[in-house]
């Protein structure tokens, strides 16, 4: 049996997500297909490798939430694992907002 490593459970959650390496002109569209309190799940290509730090905003309706990253882990051209650094309170709100929406369907 897999042992998850989560410190909160992530829930089903569609929106559009934004990556960008700090440093760089690289941008990357992608979709988030699960959200947590403390990372989410995107549907990408690899462009980033394991341990890339990152600048995340999701957008879903008309709220957005910005975060740093890190790339996790990734499955080769289908998916990668962001888990959110510095979250500020703000951001924090709109996430728990998200979360608590996803948790009631």
């Amino acid at each position: 049996m897999m042992n998850d490593r989560r410190r909160t459970p992530r829930y089903g959650f569609v929106a559009s997500a934004e990556l960008s390496q700090p440093g760089t002109q690289l941008r990357v569209i992608s979709r988030v297909s699960e959200l947590g309190l403390h990372g989410c799940y995107l549907n990408m290509m690899d462009l980033f490798p394991t341990g890339t730090m990152v600048r995340l905003r999701i957008l879903a309706g008309d709220m957005a939430f910005e975060s740093k990253g890190r790339i996790v882990y990734h499955t080769p051209n289908d998916c990668a694992g962001v888990a959110f650094l510095e979250v500020e309170p703000k951001e924090e709100s709109v996430l728990k907002d998200w979360l608590k929406e996803a948790a009631e369907r």
